[in-house]
């Protein structure tokens, strides 16, 4: 099949390898993206990545928390522009949208969009196209997340990145002064480090799988070149010490605590003996996976593929 410059273009960004060896990988791989990766990483010419990729669009990532109902929603809407993004009737439709999802446990954004919109009689989706017309711009609710319980948050805005986390914890007592900071470090932690789990129980069996597979063919690839090849048995604890260190980037009761290296979140936490549980996170950036229009860029991948 065609490889076109902009899916070379979109590889290169997940994986930060060379033009030609992101051309090569969707060659090899028939344009499968997730195969590509997988591929490009069993070479050697890409390490794991977190779920970010680059960051290229515009909006705001939003979070809402109704104390008397014990239920939050984090949002993400985008908008075309950072200008229309600090606009007040766009903060404005961000968070009556917030709003909506707590008011409405709806399954996805189609969904929402055919509900009435919290304070008003008109749809979502009517109210969606009014802005857009006043506001002159695009706009796309592209996702949202809805919890219930004992909830807390963190909004980071800066460096032209907005980071938001939406946590729900439970504790003997959530009103607690010690508890409360737990929950605020916590936030600072998953916003810092974006993990993907809460522990290692979280983790799907075919995760754990994959990347056993993906290690287990570079070890080998590794083995290939080495001065002293190494036995299967000896790849296998290489492997295993990979594995160990892998689940620890990727979940978040295992980091390294950012205030305090020496520990790890779950010590950090139960340091604080007040039966507090890691329940669910959410983690949003802004613009996730999304780009802009860069033609420039563009032109000069199509141009390497001659």
């Amino acid at each position: 099949m065609a490889i076109s410059a902009q899916d070379v273009k979109q590889l290169k960004e997940m994986t930060n390898c060379g033009m030609m060896d992101c051309k090569r990988a969707l060659e090899q791989t028939g344009g499968d993206f997730d195969a590509a990766v997988k591929y490009l990483r069993e070479q050697g010419l890409a390490k794991a990545a977190k779920k970010a990729t680059r960051i290229a669009a515009e909006g705001l990532v939003y979070t809402k928390i109704d104390p008397a109902k014990k239920v939050g929603a984090i949002v993400e809407v985008n908008s075309e522009t950072d200008f229309a993004a600090k606009s007040e009737r766009f903060v404005e439709f961000v968070d009556m949208v917030a709003q909506t999802v707590i008011d409405n446990d709806v399954a996805d954004v189609d969904a929402l969009l055919g509900v009435k919109m919290s304070g008003t009689e008109e749809t979502v989706q009517d109210i969606l196209t009014e802005r857009i017309a006043t506001i002159s711009e695009n706009i796309k609710i592209r996702r949202f997340a809805r919890m219930e319980g004992d909830l807390f948050s963190y909004i980071h805005d800066g460096g032209g990145s907005i980071i938001g986390t939406l946590l729900k914890l439970e504790a003997d007592d959530v009103n607690d002064d010690a508890v409360k900071q737990c929950a605020k470090d916590i936030c600072l932690q998953i916003a810092a480090s974006a993990p993907q789990f809460v522990s290692q129980a979280d983790v799907p069996a075919n995760v754990i799988a994959e990347e056993k597979e993906v290690q287990m063919a570079l070890a080998q690839k590794e083995n290939e070149t080495a001065a002293k090849p190494k036995p299967l048995n000896v790849l296998e604890k290489i492997v295993e010490g990979r594995m160990k260190k892998f689940t620890e980037e990727i979940c978040l009761m295992d980091e390294p605590y950012i205030k305090n290296d020496e520990m790890t979140v779950a010590k950090y936490v139960a340091s604080l003996g007040k039966n507090i549980k890691v329940v669910q996170f959410v983690r949003y950036e802004k613009g996730e996976g999304l780009q802009k229009k860069e033609e420039n860029f563009a032109d000069e991948v199509a141009s390497m593929m001659k």
